[in-house]
């Protein structure tokens, strides 16, 4: 299913990009769309995991520099059968963590400051099998690419823009078409971060349910991805994590990003009190 979901998205980023290209350029400009879509596409299969570890500084750890972490990811992946993924760290005091990579042998598991002084062992394990899931779900490519083509959507919308009201790519044709370019172009403008949120939210939701269960059947212990979660939750908010939009999907929790309005309906996560709802059967571990 992810396989698909991953074709599906690089295969309507290359259409997307060469129906607009021919529409402000012709055939020239439906070629260099998809010069600029294929080379995309490589650069996302290839290269998505490491464009989203340096987004946020993240900086590789030895076993010796993390123990810890290095030990409990260990017997996961022992006992899930996945293989050892390399183990970052984000310079940040602000709790949190992701998974990315194209599969689980290129697979990298990402963990804050924040988060590695905030969780007890059990609760850090919790964690941690969570993203163990989602590389072992197979859903780390298509998060990746997602917010490689979510960033890149809006880019090339705003690109759109500027030159589609100077003239597209042969710039002559009279007014009639210049007004025509503005006008897509502004279409384009306003309708491709939309295209980029669903993409996300299409990706994001349900693959943290997911995670969230193939994580507490790893440990054997929901209560303390429950806890983890609660905990995570309360301090990110104290303390956020300077984000981009494109990529907070790729989070256990949401980052509390700056200007959040319609926080619900634009979510890239479920509500955290939902999550714990499904691993323990209530919304809260510690009560209201």
């Amino acid at each position: 299913m992810n396989t698909l979901k991953t074709t599906f998205l690089l295969t309507a980023l290359t259409i997307m990009l060469i129906v607009a290209g021919e529409y402000f350029g012709g055939g020239n400009g439906a070629l260099i769309a998809f010069a600029i879509a294929a080379a995309m596409n490589f650069f996302s299969y290839f290269y998505s995991d490491k464009l989203a570890l340096a987004m946020y500084h993240a900086q590789p750890v030895t076993r010796e520099e993390l123990p810890r972490a290095y030990a409990v990811v260990e017997q996961l992946t022992r006992r899930a059968g996945l293989p050892m993924p390399k183990i970052y760290v984000l310079p940040t005091e602000s709790p949190n963590a992701f998974a990315t990579g194209r599969n689980p042998q290129h697979a990298s598991v990402a963990v804050t400051h924040g988060i590695l002084a905030l969780l007890n062992d059990e609760e850090l394990e919790g964690v941690l099998a969570h993203e163990l899931g989602h590389v072992r779900n197979r859903d780390i490519l298509t998060s990746s690419i997602a917010a490689t083509l979510a960033g890149a959507i809006t880019i090339l919308a705003r690109m759109a823009f500027w030159f589609g009201a100077l003239g597209g790519f042969g710039g002559g044709g009279g007014g009639s078409r210049d007004r025509d370019n503005g006008l897509g172009a502004l279409v384009m403008l306003i309708l491709a971060p939309i295209a980029a949120m669903l993409i996300q939210l299409w990706v994001s939701r349900t693959r943290e349910y997911e995670a969230d269960a193939s994580g507490a059947h790893l440990t054997g212990n929901p209560y303390a991805l429950a806890s983890a979660l609660e905990k995570i939750s309360a301090v990110s908010h104290r303390v956020p994590l300077p984000a981009s939009p494109n990529s907070a999907h790729l989070f256990i929790v949401a980052p509390l990003l700056s200007g959040e309005m319609l926080t619900s309906l634009f979510s890239t996560h479920p509500p955290i009190q939902k999550r714990i709802e499904r691993l323990i059967g209530r919304p809260s571990v510690y009560g209201a």
